[in-house]
């Protein structure tokens, strides 16, 4: 069973860098890193190739122009060009617990995708983070707040079980799910440019084809580095569009991976 793991960025090399050194020491290691690169510069670039020449594992660089907030468009292009049959998918500013992957792999189960914990990294000590080069963080850590989230229990972990309705405790930056059930929603939808609701639109879309859904509490964490919020100037427009996607029952979009399959 190969497994991939899809990083999203844009523009924030220092936060990548973390990312990327926690993706190195993780307990088990994905088959292969996937970087969907929404138009970053050589910095980027440059760091990536760094990382190639030392990974045990492929790293596959996915970039397009930047032309705005176009992440469902790139995400679609990393997601078709991997054969990996399971996707466990991260934004590029948040810092890998050293069981992620792991505890991905060891929840997955057959028409299910899986929403994992985000732990937040606070302002005041974003800088240190950076200086210092910190990956790892416990309950204990003075840079986190949000402290239970970070306690890694699998015991307590089993106890959450499956179910159908989309949660509000879905996070787009800590999610896992099978390409197979992806491809037959067509991915994500296109049609959303700008910050918000690609991501939720995505699993409520594979939740209206029958797949089901299972939070991961006390496993699967990751540690989410603070920054200023993006600009939402399209929100408005992605939030009516997910409406519509919820109204409508919908399951299959027309602007979405199948292009570059």
């Amino acid at each position: 069973m190969k497994t991939a793991l899809l990083l999203s960025t844009y523009n924030w090399p220092a936060a990548l860098n973390l990312v990327l050194k926690s993706a190195m020491r993780q307990s088990v290691l994905p088959d292969e890193i996937l970087i969907a690169d929404d138009g970053s510069k050589d910095e980027t670039k440059l760091l990536i190739e760094s990382f190639q020449k030392i990974s045990s594992v492929p790293i596959k660089h996915f970039w397009q122009e930047d032309l705005g907030f176009r992440k469902s468009r790139i995400l679609n292009q990393a997601v078709a060009g991997t054969d990996a049959e399971y996707i466990i998918q991260v934004d590029g500013d948040c810092i890998l617990h050293s069981k992620f992957v792991e505890d991905h792999i060891n929840a997955r189960a057959e028409n299910t995708y899986l929403y994992g914990a985000r732990v937040n990294i606070l302002p005041e000590y974003v800088e240190t983070v950076f200086e210092k080069q910190i990956i790892n963080f416990g309950y204990f850590s003075k840079e986190i707040k949000n402290k239970s989230r970070s306690l890694h229990v699998p015991f307590l972990a089993s106890f959450y079980k499956v179910h159908k309705a989309y949660s509000d405790k879905f996070r787009g930056c800590n999610v896992s799910f099978w390409r197979k059930d992806f491809i037959e929603i067509n991915g994500y939808n296109e049609d959303y440019e700008g910050w918000g609701r690609e991501d939720s639109d995505l699993v409520i879309r594979m939740g209206n084809k029958g797949v089901l859904a299972k939070r991961l509490r006390y496993a699967g964490i990751v540690f989410h580095i603070h920054h200023k919020i993006n600009a939402r100037d399209n929100f408005d427009r992605n939030d009516a569009m997910q409406n519509q996607t919820i109204a409508d029952k919908v399951v299959w979009i027309e602007n979405g991976i199948s292009k570059y399959l």
